[in-house]
Order: C-alpha cells, then sequence, then structure tokens
C-alpha cells in the first residue's frame, strides 16, 4: 500500500536544455517550459504563436517518454508543411505530462528539423 502511494504522490520530470522541471502529471508541456522560463520555440516563431490551440505548429518537439495518444487535430497540424507526421514530433501545447519526458527542439523556425 505505501509504494502505491509513493507513486501516485511522484511528480513527472520534464528535461529541457538542460533543465530539470518536476511538475503535476497531467500539466500541459507548453504552459510547464513556459512557466519555467523556457520556450517551446525557435527564435521569432514565437510571434505567430496560437498560443496552445494547436494550430500553429511554431512548437513542434521531440519526446521520448510517455504521454497522451497524439490526437486528431494535432495529427492534422504536423500534416501540413513544414512538418511530416512520420518525424513523429508532437505539438507541446497539445501534450499532457504524464510521466519522465525527455524533450528537444529541433531546428529551423518551426523545429521541425530533427
Amino acid at each position: 500500500m505505501c509504494l502505491d502511494l509513493l507513486n501516485i504522490a511522484k511528480m513527472p520530470e520534464v528535461r529541457f536544455k538542460g533543465e530539470n522541471i518536476k511538475c503535476e502529471k497531467g500539466a500541459n508541456l507548453r504552459k510547464v517550459l513556459l512557466e519555467n522560463g523556457l520556450s517551446p520555440h525557435n527564435g521569432n516563431s514565437r510571434v505567430v504563436s496560437c498560443f496552445g490551440i494547436g494550430t500553429c505548429g511554431t512548437c513542434a518537439v521531440k519526446l521520448t517518454g510517455t504521454t497522451n495518444p497524439i490526437s486528431t487535430k494535432e495529427k492534422i497540424r504536423l500534416s501540413l508543411a513544414p512538418h511530416q507526421l512520420s518525424n513523429g514530433l508532437r505539438l507541446a501545447c497539445q501534450v499532457k505530462v504524464t510521466h519522465d519526458l525527455l524533450v528537444e527542439k529541433g531546428d529551423g523556425f518551426w523545429g521541425q528539423h530533427i
């Protein structure tokens, strides 16, 4: 029983750009990064950001770890240029942090070059 309580209480950790961030289970990845002074955007791409509704594609990141399944909205956006659904990127604004995650941002305006 005690082990179950410890597992429930464990906060997932997000690793990004050399930083380790603990957050609430189910937290939005984009918000977690921004609240900790880290941006899921490259350079001026933040100017065209959709602010988390999943339509711009500027917060595309590569994830290592378990998270929520990709949504239909996310699949559609990541199927449009300059992205390719086949490269396995996710939109940080659509990701719920459920387990420890390693987050990587690719090169290019949209972060599409992994």
